[in-house]
């Protein structure tokens, strides 16, 4: 098969001839069809992102993916050659103790115990087949009719999915997403209007993007230019949002002060909460008695549970979920690096998908 293989982050990405991986108790071998790339995926091969661990020697690269089960090891007793599926690359060890490893991979490892974990598991789906715990599978049962590189899409919703439902989300509440015009962001305005958010304001920097996420739903969803006054920021997000929000979701990435999310946790009602889910390394200053007055929650989410597919994969057969504002760019596995030259520079309401042809 072809795979996309670096020896190390900084280091050479080479397409290469390589064997099909075989089965292993409790695995699933996948034939990949389409999957969508992580934005920052050139600057991650590149190795310009220095948080991040991959493992020792050679690995494969690559996330979330759609596919064909093309063959199922021991143990594996609900999923069959032949079912189309989803895959995730975020991996929970599961074994009954007070914290699980976890690793994304083709990704990264947070370090420790995970490190072996990772070792075990460390090829990613950059590649024409690739091999998987059969606890990161979940069927696609029901969508035949839908474009594949429009339902690989879901592979983006489901990040800031598993960010509002650590939020606890609930219908007909208001719900600012700060820094909104990122790829995940965006992704986020459509999953909160599905699971029922009465209004959503998104909040960023960029006008334009802005007011073409607002089009998105132009009962339910308005939009703040925020200015770094925090002041300022706070008053215009509570006026949008009718006076306050319930939840504030911040998927900021890479800022360089900590003002829109202390102006998003400021925007809050009374027993609000404050979902950190993006990638900013910013110290955020914290005002004791904000909190304590207003019995406001902060919350750190990293990533979705286990079953998360499931319930978001209900919301887009229902009809619930509209992904359509978002626009597959596709291309071939073998473009891979002008791929990710376009993955960086695209538009908020963009998808870059790779689509791994048949050989067969």
């Amino acid at each position: 098969m072809k795979a996309w293989q670096i020896d190390r982050l900084g280091g050479q990405l080479r397409l290469n001839d390589i064997a099909v991986p075989e089965t292993r108790s409790g695995s699933v071998l996948v034939r990949v069809e389409a999957q969508s790339l992580m934005s920052y995926l050139k600057d991650y091969v590149e190795g310009k992102l220095p948080a991040y661990r991959v493992p020792e020697g050679g690995f494969i690269p690559g996330g979330n993916a759609i596919g064909v089960i093309e063959a199922i090891g021991e143990d594996v007793w609900h999923l069959k050659p032949g079912q189309r599926v989803v895959i995730s690359c975020h991996l929970v060890a599961r074994e009954n103790v007070p914290e699980p490893a976890q690793i994304l991979i083709g990704v990264t490892s947070p370090g420790g115990i995970a490190d072996a974990v990772q070792q075990s598991w460390r090829d990613g789906t950059l590649a024409e087949y690739v091999l998987f715990p059969a606890s990161t599978v979940t069927p696609l049962d029901g969508f035949e009719d839908f474009d594949l590189a429009q339902l690989t899409v879901i592979t983006r919703c489901i990040v800031p999915f598993g960010g509002l439902l650590r939020g606890r989300l609930t219908a007909g509440e208001t719900v600012i997403i700060n820094g909104a015009t990122g790829a995940y962001g965006s992704a986020a305005v459509l999953v909160a209007l599905a699971m029922g958010a009465a209004r959503v304001v998104v909040a960023g920097r960029n006008k334009e993007a802005l007011d073409v996420l607002a089009k998105t739903d132009e009962l339910r969803v308005s939009s703040v230019m925020l200015t770094g006054d925090v002041g300022k920021d706070t008053e215009a997000l509570r006026k949008t949002a009718g006076g306050g929000a319930h939840l504030a979701f911040d998927m900021v990435g890479g800022a360089k002060d900590p003002n829109s999310t202390l102006a998003a946790l400021g925007s809050l009602y009374r027993q609000g909460r404050l979902v950190l889910m993006g990638s900013t390394v910013t110290p955020v200053p914290i005002n004791y008695m904000l909190m304590m007055f207003n019995s406001l929650e902060i919350i750190g989410n990293f990533m979705y549970p286990h079953n998360a597919y499931l319930p978001l994969l209900a919301l887009l057969r229902t009809g619930q979920l509209d992904m359509s504002p978002i626009v597959p760019k596709e291309f071939s596995l073998a473009d891979l690096p002008q791929a990710m030259e376009y993955a960086a520079k695209a538009q908020s309401l963009e998808c870059v998908v790779v689509t791994t042809k048949d050989r067969g």
